[in-house]
């Protein structure tokens, strides 16, 4: 039957069932998701299922009217929405898309606190995640519309939002009692009070965002130790933390979140502060962490490597670039955590041939290493690399064979 030409037109594609079909659309991207609904009236049918178009976020540019445009998402099930330019009023994406659960304005400079305060005018509760990253006008008084009206957000992207003040902390630990991501890089005005809000230290005044598992502070100026002794009292279930370039963060802050029993993922990456004796507290205090990036800490040296040896057992990925560290702190390391997956010694100048051999030796799991800049190493140190079984990724930039 399969070489009679009845045979060939019932295995043609146009023949699958329509469940077949969409199966079959799931997997392509978003641009052939459209074209394939211009084949033909029974593909465009299949192309137009849910299932096609599940966990697809749609990328915008607004500029103009255009009637179609929302009901063909709604009727495809997309929830999604990331606005790349916006030059009409946000309240039709809103509106257009009763039901949206996402919505990233990442860089829209144009929204300000009027956009959004005619966006939002009544509860939204099917908003789980707003990304305003980049928008430069948004001020407390767009996070007093939110708290109000998006109470079931558990994501908030303000990085860069440099107007956003310690008040603006206070509504959001008022009202997003369920906010499990927030990030707040470069809000340069936020202080140890506007942290003290968030961990529930008001509660005259707010409850806290105590759910928090995500929290970006990265390039926060005002921050000092006291942000992370709050941190550490009431934010129990916080997995992750960015600190970067807090440069008025020390090791006595440290030494608070050493004992955060949920907290896996520590970045200090230039802070400037932090020293050896950090180290150490993360060590002693039975800390988890899995993750930890120091690089660019000028401070951290051998000894550091050798307290980290001692008790944090659990990491996996740790980041030492341009750490003032020698073969000697490496051996000392890999000797105890050879668990290791992930490693950056960038710019780290002072290690040798004698440093890698020790890695190859002893981190077997190790998929990840940057020598990026480490100039004394040669093809001997290298070698030894090479072999490890499960390497993937290896940075060799500024690097020069030599003899």
């Amino acid at each position: 039957m399969a070489d009679t030409p009845v045979g060939r037109r019932n295995s043609h594609i146009s023949c699958l069932f329509p469940e077949i079909l969409t199966i079959i659309f799931s997997h392509l991207d978003v641009r052939d998701k459209g074209r394939a609904a211009q084949v033909c009236a029974a593909w465009k049918d299949a192309a137009y299922n849910r299932q096609v178009w599940r966990n697809v976020e749609a990328k915008l540019h607004l500029k103009r009217a255009n009637p179609s445009l929302f009901p063909s998402l709604v009727k495809r099930g997309i929830r999604k929405v990331q606005v790349l330019s916006l030059r009409r009023t946000l309240r039709d994406v809103v509106c257009g898309i009763h039901n949206i659960e996402s919505l990233n304005l990442s860089g829209c400079f144009n929204i300000n606190d009027g956009a959004l305060s005619h966006a939002f005018t009544q509860e939204m509760p099917s908003l789980t995640v707003l990304n305003l990253s980049l928008c430069k006008q948004i001020t407390d008084r767009s996070l007093e519309r939110i708290a109000q009206y998006l109470q079931n957000l558990e994501v908030l992207e303000l990085g860069g939002c440099s107007s956003v003040t310690n008040t603006g902390l206070l509504l959001i630990s008022w009202g997003l009692k369920k906010l499990k991501v927030l990030n707040l890089r470069s809000c340069r005005h936020i202080s140890d009070h506007g942290i003290s809000h968030l961990c529930g230290l008001s509660p005259h005044a707010a409850p806290g965002t105590l759910e928090l598992e995500h929290l970006g502070l990265q390039d926060c100026q005002k921050l000092t130790d006291q942000s992370l002794k709050h941190v550490s009292s009431g934010l129990v279930h916080l997995k992750s933390m960015n600190l970067s370039f807090c440069g008025n963060v020390t090791d006595s802050g440290i030494k608070f979140l050493s004992k955060m029993p949920s907290l896996r993922d520590l970045n200090l990456r230039s802070c400037d502060n932090v020293t050896d004796s950090g180290l150490g507290f993360l060590s002693e205090g039975g800390s988890r962490l899995e993750v930890l990036d120091v690089s660019f800490c000028e401070n951290v040296e051998d000894r550091g490597l050798q307290l980290l040896s001692q008790g944090l057992y659990s990491l996996r990925s740790l980041s030492l670039s341009a750490c003032n560290i020698s073969d000697d702190g490496i051996i000392k390391l890999v000797d105890a955590l050879q668990e290791i997956t992930m490693l950056n010694i960038g710019q780290c100048d002072r290690i040798t041939d004698k440093g890698l051999s020790a890695i190859g030796m002893k981190l077997k799991n190790l998929r990840s290493i940057d020598l990026y800049g480490c100039t004394r190493i040669t093809t001997v140190g290298l070698e030894k690399i090479m072999q490890l079984p499960c390497l993937t990724a290896l940075n060799l930039g500024l690097w020069h064979k030599r003899d």
